[in-house]
């Protein structure tokens, strides 16, 4: 079964989006990269026991909730590849509160157990709730790492946990297991806010987060912690559209530690993943222990590449 295609269809489905073109061209243009996190609801389902395809309507509402959570992003990153440049704040605003209903909206259709239901349908309204606070934090001046944690864990971790959660009720899971598989999910959201940061901080040309000034956990780091280079690399932020300055911060990115200190909290936090989900009684843990494997592999690609 070709899931992305199928939760195309189902888009096309939902009420208003029939007649809604501007909507459907994001919704396929999103979904034709095959994004790998709309796929988490399968994943959980699979391993609760349940067949992939009673996660679909639990897909199509990552999938919606996605799409809005990233046209809200872009408005408040001032991100030039942002939707609102062509279609305005205000168009681009209300089409986010669509696809967050959009979102609701398949939630209800995927259990028809009525707790199940309401307990899928609490997750998400939490997790746009706490997304909704986080993305006001992650506008804020960060200004230690505690905060870096607190937007991390309130902008990044529900999304994670609510995906999982529904796909465990969408298969027919307990209400209990798939409490434990979205407390899973928010420790798998901070690996992967993790590793997003120590790949957009290597990334070139210089990924938003430089541009931006936004900081990153590599940036932060280099940024807050007492090292040798530190002064030169809070002013080599300030000049990252010049010809070779991302090169030598990005040195100083390995040279001051703040990868490898990234990989040991990715690392730290795989294997407490690891623990939580070797104490969950699923039917099949594999979908579940591949996809947290998946966030580790990169990262030790990463660390051979530049010989840390």
């Amino acid at each position: 079964m070709d899931f992305f295609s199928q939760v195309v269809r189902d888009f096309s489905a939902l009420p208003c989006m029939e007649s809604w073109d501007k909507a459907q061209a994001m919704f396929q243009q999103a979904a034709s990269k095959k994004p790998g996190h709309w796929f988490i609801p399968v994943r959980a389902c699979e391993a609760i026991g349940g067949f992939p395809e009673q996660a679909v309507p639990a897909m199509l509402a990552v999938g919606c909730a996605h799409v809005g959570i990233l046209l809200v992003d872009d408005m408040l990153d001032d991100d030039p590849r942002g939707e609102y440049h062509h279609s305005g704040m205000p168009a681009a605003s209300n089409m986010a509160c669509a696809f967050q209903a959009a979102a609701l909206h398949s939630i209800a259709q995927c259990t028809k157990d009525a707790l199940s239901r309401l307990a899928a349908l609490n997750s998400f309204n939490e997790m746009f709730l706490f997304t909704a606070f986080g993305q006001f934090l992650d506008v804020q001046p960060l200004w230690n790492e505690s905060v870096y944690w607190q937007v991390v864990k309130a902008k990044s971790s529900p999304f994670f946990g609510a995906a999982l959660q529904v796909g465990a009720l969408a298969g027919g899971g307990t209400l209990e297991i798939a409490t434990q598989l979205k407390q899973l999910g928010y420790l798998y959201g901070e690996m992967i806010q993790i590793h997003d940061d120590m790949h957009d901080s290597m990334e070139i040309p210089a990924n938003p987060d430089w541009l931006q000034g936004r900081s990153s956990l590599p940036i932060l780091f280099a940024s807050l912690v007492n090292h040798p280079e530190q002064a030169h690399f809070i002013e080599l932020k300030e000049r990252i559209n010049e010809p070779r300055v991302l090169e030598e911060a990005q040195e100083i990115l390995i040279h001051c530690g703040a990868i490898s200190y990234c990989a040991d909290q990715l690392i730290e936090k795989h294997d407490e993943a690891r623990k939580i989900l070797d104490s969950i009684p699923l039917a099949d843990p594999k979908p579940i222990s591949a996809l947290i494997d998946e966030v580790i592999t990169p990262v030790h690609k990463l660390l051979e590449n530049h010989d840390i």
